[in-house]
């Protein structure tokens, strides 16, 4: 015996497959029927394939790419540029200096070279 609560007009109907009751106009039968074709024609996700999507770790090209044209020499030496003018800001007390200039020019070049291979990799 399967029961199905319905609740329609405020009452419930408890019945099984076999039985058939009326709640207001509609047929509870000509409900089950419904709902058991649309279940059929919505897909319905499985707990094994959400598992198994879950378990893909999507990874983002765009940091991959960051971190190896980081490493490149031009790169390098506009982060160590960023680096000393950070530590000359940091090492004074009162100043109006600021790095904006070489953070840009190191982000500049970064993102150049990432857009090079960027779009290639993407999916």
């Amino acid at each position: 015996m399967v029961n199905f609560p319905i609740v329609f007009f405020s009452h419930f109907c408890d019945f099984s497959a076999s039985s058939c009751c009326v709640i207001g106009s509609i047929s509870v039968k000509f409900y089950i029927k419904n709902y058991i074709m649309s279940a059929k024609v919505i897909p319905v996700v499985q707990a094994e394939e959400a598992a198994e999507a879950e378990e893909e770790e999507l990874v983002d090209p765009q940091a991959e790419l960051r971190e190896v044209c980081s490493q490149k020499p031009d790169a390098q030496n506009l982060w160590a540029k960023y680096q000393e003018c950070n530590d000359r800001v940091n090492s004074r007390s009162n100043t109006a200096e600021t790095c904006e200039e070489e953070l840009i020019d190191y982000i500049h070049v970064l993102d150049k070279c990432v857009n090079k291979d960027l779009f290639k990799r993407l999916k």
